[in-house]
C-alpha cells in the first residue's frame, strides 16, 4: 500500500491544506493500492505563486546548467526504472516488459535528448537591424493523463524546464505514483526550489484552479477533447496559451498492393497496444471490399493471440484497461457496435475467460463490415476494439480515413512507397506511418481538427514553450 499525503511545492514536502484523499486502484486485480491527497484551490494557489517566485531566476539560469539538470533528472528515473515500471504496470495496466520499454524507457530517452537539444539550441539569430531571442514563455500548468503518464509529463516537463519555465504538475489521479517517484528524483537533482511543483487531486479542483490562475501564462495539457474544450475556455479569459494533445480515431489505409497478413498484424499490434488506451491507436482498419474477408480473417487470428492477463505475468500480451469505469466505457462500446449491426469479428463484451477475478479485463475484440457513420467508427472507445472498414477506391479510403472530428495518426500500407506517401500527404492528421514507420522522439506529435493544436517532442516540443523577442538595433 502506497500512501503519499504530501504535495511537492517550492522544494518542500508539504502538508496538503484539506484531509480529502483520493483511492488509486490496481488495474490487475481491482485493489486499492494506495491513496493521494485530494488537494484543493488553496494548494494550487501556493503551487503557482512558487512556480512564479522562481521564474526569473530560473529563467536567467545558462541554458547549458539548465541541461546538466535535465540530464541528472534522466540518470535519477534510470535508477528507479524497475520500481517505476512496477508501479506503472500496476497502475495503468500495461505488461510489466513493455511498460519497462514503453512507460519508463522513454521518458528516460526524453529526458536525455532535451539535455542535448537545449545545449545545442540557438538562442537568438540576427535578422537584418534586429536581434530575434527566444525567451522562456513563463508559469507553466502541466496537466496530464493516466494512459503513459510518464511519458506524457516528460512530454511537458523536460522541455518546459530546458526552455527555462518553471512548472506546475497536475498529474491523472488515476495513475499518480510514477509522478511522486519523478518529484522525488528531481528534488534528489537540486532543482531550484519552486522550478517543480507538484499538485495531486481531480481537475474541476485543482486542473481548473490552476488554468484560471494569474500566474499561469501556459496550460499544456494531455486528455480527452472534452476536457480540451473547457480548459480554452477557461484559458481564454487571461488570454494564455493553450497547448492541447486530445484525442484519435487513427485510420490505418490498407491499399490494394499492400502485403496484406504484415500489414494486418501491425495494424491490430497499433490497435491493442496498452490495451487499446492510446491516444494514436489505429482503430480503423481501411481495406478494399475485395479482400475484406481474408483481411478479417487474419485480424481475428492475430487478435486471438493476444494473452489477457495480469500485467506482472510474463505470459500476458494484453494487460487490463485502467478503471472500473473505462471497463463499462468499453464494454458499452462493444454493446452499442453490435446493436448498429456491425459483424463481430472476435471477442465481445464478456468478461474474458482465465483473466485474474477484480481486474479490469475486456476481450481483444474486432468488428467487421463497419460503416463509418457508427459510433464505433467515429467515437475514441479507448479499448482494445477494432473496427475494419471496406472501400472500393482509393478516393473513397481518402474520404473515409478524413470523416472524424480527429486527426491525430494513421498509417498508410502499399507495396509502392510513393504510392503510400501520396495517400499519406491527404490524411488530415498530424502524424502517418508508412509501411510500419517506426515512432521518431525527435519528431514533432500532434493534431489537426478536434486532435488539438501544438506540438510534442523534439525541437517542436521545446519551442511551443518559448516566446519570440524582437531587439531592433541602431546602425
Amino acid at each position: 500500500m502506497q500512501i503519499r499525503d504530501k504535495l511537492y511545492i517550492a522544494g518542500q514536502w508539504l502538508s496538503p491544506s484539506g484531509r480529502e484523499t483520493i483511492e488509486v486502484h490496481n488495474a490487475g486485480n481491482g485493489e486499492v493500492m494506495g491513496r493521494i491527497p485530494a488537494a484543493g484551490e488553496r494548494d494550487a494557489d501556493a503551487a503557482a505563486r512558487a512556480a512564479r517566485a522562481a521564474f526569473e531566476q530560473w529563467a536567467n539560469t545558462p541554458a547549458a546548467a539548465r541541461a546538466d539538470y535535465l540530464q541528472k533528472i534522466a540518470d535519477g528515473l534510470k535508477a528507479r526504472s524497475d520500481e517505476l515500471a512496477r508501479t506503472i504496470a500496476q497502475e495503468v495496466g500495461m505488461p510489466l516488459k513493455l511498460a519497462g520499454r514503453i512507460q519508463v524507457g522513454l521518458p528516460i530517452a526524453n529526458f536525455a535528448n532535451y539535455a542535448k537539444l537545449v545545449r545545442d539550441f540557438k538562442w537568438e539569430d540576427r535578422v537584418g537591424n534586429s536581434m530575434v531571442v527566444r525567451e522562456p514563455v513563463g508559469v507553466v500548468a502541466a496537466i496530464t493523463p493516466w494512459n503513459y503518464p510518464l511519458h506524457q509529463i516528460t512530454l511537458k516537463l523536460a522541455p518546459a524546464l530546458g526552455a527555462g519555465c518553471t512548472v506546475v504538475l497536475k498529474p491523472s489521479e488515476v495513475a499518480p505514483f510514477n509522478a511522486f517517484i519523478l518529484a522525488e528524483v528531481i528534488e534528489s537533482a537540486g532543482l531550484p526550489k519552486g522550478v517543480f511543483n507538484l499538485v495531486t487531486g481531480f481537475g474541476p479542483q485543482v486542473g481548473e484552479a490552476l488554468v484560471k490562475h494569474a500566474d499561469v501564462d501556459m496550460i499544456s495539457f494531455t486528455g480527452s477533447t472534452r476536457a480540451g474544450k473547457r480548459i480554452s475556455e477557461l484559458a481564454a479569459q487571461g488570454v494564455k496559451r493553450v497547448a492541447l494533445e486530445l484525442g484519435g480515431k487513427s485510420a490505418s489505409v490498407i491499399l490494394d498492393d499492400a502485403d496484406l497478413p504484415i500489414a494486418v498484424k501491425s495494424t491490430v499490434n497499433g490497435c491493442y497496444l496498452n490495451s487499446g488506451q492510446t491516444c494514436t491507436a489505429l482503430t480503423r482498419m481501411l481495406v478494399p471490399a475485395g479482400k475484406y474477408e481474408e483481411a478479417a480473417k487474419l485480424a481475428a487470428e492475430v487478435a486471438k493471440g493476444f494473452t489477457v492477463g495480469d500485467p506482472l505475468a510474463e505470459t500476458t500480451r494484453l494487460g487490463p484497461l485502467s478503471s472500473q469505469a473505462q471497463l463499462e466505457r468499453v464494454r458499452g462500446y462493444i454493446k452499442k457496435g453490435v446493436a448498429e449491426g456491425a459483424e463481430l469479428v472476435a471477442g465481445g463484451a464478456e468478461p474474458p475467460e482465465g483473466a485474474p477475478a477484480g481486474g479490469y479485463y475486456v476481450r481483444p475484440t474486432v468488428f467487421g463490415r463497419v460503416r463509418n457513420d457508427m459510433t464505433i467508427a467515429q467515437e475514441e472507445i479507448f479499448g482494445p476494439v477494432l473496427a475494419i472498414i471496406p472501400y472500393k477506391d482509393e478516393e473513397e479510403a481518402v474520404r473515409i480515413a478524413n470523416d472524424t472530428l480527429y486527426g491525430l495518426a494513421g498509417a498508410v500500407w502499399s507495396k509502392d512507397e510513393s504510392r503510400a506517401q501520396r495517400i499519406a500527404r491527404r490524411i488530415r492528421a498530424g502524424q502517418i506511418d508508412i509501411n510500419g514507420g517506426a515512432f521518431n522522439m525527435n519528431a514533432p506529435f500532434g493534431g489537426f481538427k478536434q486532435s488539438g493544436h501544438g506540438r510534442e517532442a523534439g525541437l517542436y516540443g521545446l519551442e511551443e514553450f518559448l516566446e519570440y523577442k524582437s531587439l531592433q538595433l541602431k546602425g
